[in-house]
């Protein structure tokens, strides 16, 4: 086991069951625990809710050192190692993905499952509109205040018109973030590689891909699940990068149907 990260507390929101099988919810980059407003009510009519911000996100501190992965899984596993919790399945979103994969590799013992959604092993840039998307984020992080940053970000999660409220509170919580942790959490994920020890992964494992996301391309889901022994990769129709808020009802049933048997 790696050394630990100096520790720090992580803001964490707990629901359900409280003697249930416990479910950790890790969000995404610029986001909070309250991502998972979608699915806290579906999972904890059977299971123990953990829903932490992570390190330098929501109201968590940022701590000392750089945002790596590796170093925010720690923090979950002391989290969990605080809260006693047995075995978790573990959830993660996008940088939250992230976290989960590192987790499960640097404290096999924390993690009954995975489920990875819209996340990556390895960055791989979503074709030229993603390398141009990514440039125009950099840009506006160098010259723009953080709510233009935002704006700019949240219309490539939430760009139809029905989706206007997604919209606006995706962009309220990223316009929280300090440029410097964002941008620090963004370098963070450009050194992430886990991509050569996803054979050592062994908890079950479920992948799960939007068909619109235009953040994280197919082919980084498809290393996931032809890399991780045993892992099952399932696409989500008509949802983009966030499918845990734009298709909750078929994320919720989809998850569970994966962790009940788990």
């Amino acid at each position: 086991m790696p050394p630990r990260a100096e520790p720090v507390e992580l803001h964490h929101e707990t629901c359900g069951k409280p003697d249930g099988p416990p479910i950790v919810l890790l969000h995404g980059l610029g986001s909070s625990s309250a991502d998972w407003r979608f699915q806290l009510p579906a999972l904890g009519a059977t299971y123990r809710v953990i829903a932490p911000d992570l390190r330098g996100h929501g109201r968590s501190p940022r701590g000392t050192g750089r945002l790596t992965g590796e170093r925010l899984a720690a923090d979950v596993a002391a989290l969990l190692e605080t809260l006693a919790a047995p075995p978790a399945h573990v959830v993660g979103l996008s940088l939250g993905g992230c976290v989960a994969l590192a987790l499960a590799l640097d404290y096999p013992t924390r993690v009954r499952s995975l489920t990875l959604v819209n996340t990556f092993a390895r960055p791989v840039t979503a074709g030229s509109r993603g390398t141009l998307r990514l440039l125009a984020r950099l840009g506006l992080l160098a010259c723009a205040p953080m709510r233009t940053v935002a704006a700019h970000v949240a219309r490539g999660l939430f760009p139809r018109p029905d989706q206007r409220e997604l919209y606006l509170a995706a962009v309220a919580s990223l316009a929280g973030n300090s440029k410097r942790t964002y941008f620090a959490s963004l370098r963070g994920l450009a050194s992430f590689d886990v991509s050569r020890r996803l054979v050592e992964l062994r908890c079950p494992t479920l992948v799960m891909a939007g068909d619109r996301d235009a953040t994280v391309p197919p082919a980084a889901k498809r290393l996931l699940q032809q890399s991780i022994p045993g892992a099952e990769l399932i696409v989500v129709d008509d949802s983009g990068h966030v499918t845990p808020c734009d298709q909750p009802e078929r994320f919720n049933a989809l998850l569970l149907s994966f962790i009940d048997v788990h």
